[in-house]
């Protein structure tokens, strides 16, 4: 009888607008097109979708409009352990520059007294300036590894070739690659699937899964199935994982090739491997 593994979502934001202790600043978001936003997702909503889902664990990608100010979800993680891991931002757009040696120091910071994970890498950014693989991210990189840290890469498909010569470089850190790079499904493979598709090869790279934002279509996004299938040949279950509450029930319930050893995978096992490794 297989071991039962548990159910993680690998990716959700959460903020509040009607608490003081953590302010949204527009200035210091890292979004491109800042909008304050109008209502709240906060930690105790997250719960509550949770207890809905099924849901044992989520993982929470500090969301952008705090910035470089990770308190909320430092405060999400240090008051929920049990059910929360968290990712931070700290390096990149409208975030700390790249070049600033204490990013080593802030990053020891983050995890060993603030109790996050990893960070959130976003260079789809900064399409127009290279500094993910610049060698000035080097001992930042050195670092995550001595930590063994989890970084979170938001890349575009052109800098997925950036995301491999390091994910290469500093094999202890763990890579996810989110969204998988915003690929238009509708490309040449060259355009950036190729690429993803041989990184493979690295065992330290995983994929979390995206429908939504890469499908032309409604519900259930038949049209990324191919896609997800070529991913899932690729990488294998293992390095793979799910974000979103809809998506848990698409993976579940209705893609045609995975199978019940897959799922334990996909909806838990690996992002358990990555983000709760530490536990206990």
């Amino acid at each position: 009888m297989m071991e039962p593994m548990p159910i993680i979502n690998a990716a959700e934001h959460a903020w509040v607008i009607h608490d003081p202790r953590f302010p949204i600043i527009p200035e210091e978001a890292s979004c491109g097109d800042f909008l304050v936003p109008k209502s709240e997702y906060s930690a105790e909503h997250l719960i509550a979708e949770m207890q809905i889902y099924g849901i044992d664990k989520t993982v929470i990608s500090h969301v952008c409009y705090y910035g470089r100010n990770n308190d909320y979800t430092i405060y999400t993680v240090q008051t929920w352990p049990d059910r929360f891991a968290g990712i931070g931002l700290l390096v990149g757009h409208n975030l700390f520059d790249p070049r600033d040696p204490a990013n080593v120091d802030r990053l020891e910071h983050l995890i060993k007294v603030q109790s996050l994970v990893g960070l959130r890498l976003s260079p789809t950014y900064d399409k127009d300036r290279v500094w993910f693989n610049d060698t000035c991210m080097y001992p930042l990189w050195e670092k995550a590894q001595e930590l063994g840290a989890a970084f979170n890469i938001f890349p575009a498909p052109e800098q997925i070739y950036q995301v491999a010569d390091m994910a290469e470089r500093f094999p202890g850190v763990k890579v996810v690659i989110d969204h998988i790079a915003m690929i238009d499904i509708t490309a040449p493979d060259k355009a950036g699937f190729g690429p993803l598709l041989a990184m493979h090869q690295l065992p330290n790279v995983y994929v979390r899964t995206t429908l939504h934002n890469l499908s032309y279509e409604a519900l259930p996004y038949r049209d990324v199935w191919p896609f997800l299938k070529r991913l899932y040949d690729a990488y294998g279950p293992e390095h793979m994982l799910f974000a979103n509450f809809f998506e848990l029930l698409i993976i579940k319930d209705l893609i045609p090739f995975f199978s019940d050893e897959d799922k334990r995978w996909i909806l838990g096992g690996t992002a358990e491997g990555i983000y709760f490794r530490n536990e206990g």
